[in-house]
């Protein structure tokens, strides 16, 4: 019977949760690839120039709020084992990530959430017309 090996880090997690539409276009959406390819440029500068490999889970979901239903990607990061980081490497290139995907997909709002905090990344404080706030 062959070895298995384990290997235990500390357990670091962050969720980017991620609108599919350009800005608050309904009509405008980019596809899952789209963002494939933004991650894997982000991941490969990120490889080559800091030695930092993070690894993502993508799933489709809904963000519902009032009157709005957006379609959204949620990118799911650990601390993976083969990789590890330290809590404050980890969150900085989560940011450094959000950032990035905030420009490249015409973001004006993205929420990331921590293992230990929530964190609104935002341009501008205007709220998404088809939320209503009675």
């Amino acid at each position: 019977m062959e070895t298995i090996h384990t290997q235990k880090v500390p357990n670091l997690s962050a969720v980017i949760t991620i609108g599919r539409q350009f800005g608050y276009s309904k009509t405008h959406l980019y596809s899952k690839e789209t963002l494939v390819k933004l991650l894997q440029t982000f991941q490969k500068k990120q490889i080559d120039e800091r030695k930092v490999y993070l690894s993502a889970c993508i799933s489709e979901c809904d963000i519902v709020l009032s009157g709005q239903v957006e379609p959204h990607f949620k990118l799911t990061f650990i601390n993976y084992p083969k990789f590890p980081l330290e809590e404050a490497t980890f969150k900085k290139e989560i940011e450094l990530l959000t950032t990035f995907l905030m420009h490249k997909l015409k973001q004006n709002r993205i929420v990331v959430v921590y293992h230990d905090e929530t964190k609104m990344f935002e341009k501008e404080r205007k709220i998404d017309p088809r939320i209503k706030t009675w």
